[in-house]
């Protein structure tokens, strides 16, 4: 897999609404990007879940080593996806 598109599974009845509101980050997961369009994940992350419903958080590591998720969000990183990505 030659890269990975991070994702936000959000909470389902929250939306980005006219008050500015920000939607609540439930998980944070990976999905490989998909040869055609590279800028879009495939249709199943990396733990198998649909990414339909999955916002794209456009975070990209910015140096070897960095880690995959977005630092704030580290708790909630999907431990699946980040075994997936441990055994590519």
């Amino acid at each position: 897999m030659a890269s990975i598109i991070v994702l936000f599974e959000l909470e389902q009845d929250e939306a980005l609404g006219p008050d500015g509101v920000e939607p609540v980050v439930l998980a944070v997961h990976a999905a490989g990007a998909d040869p055609d369009a590279p800028e879009d994940p495939l249709q199943r992350t990396l733990c198998g879940l649909d990414t339909d419903e999955m916002e794209h958080s456009h975070y990209r590591a910015m140096r070897p080593g960095d880690p995959w998720y977005p630092l704030p969000l580290a708790d909630r990183r999907c431990r699946a996806c980040e075994a997936a990505l441990r055994a590519l």
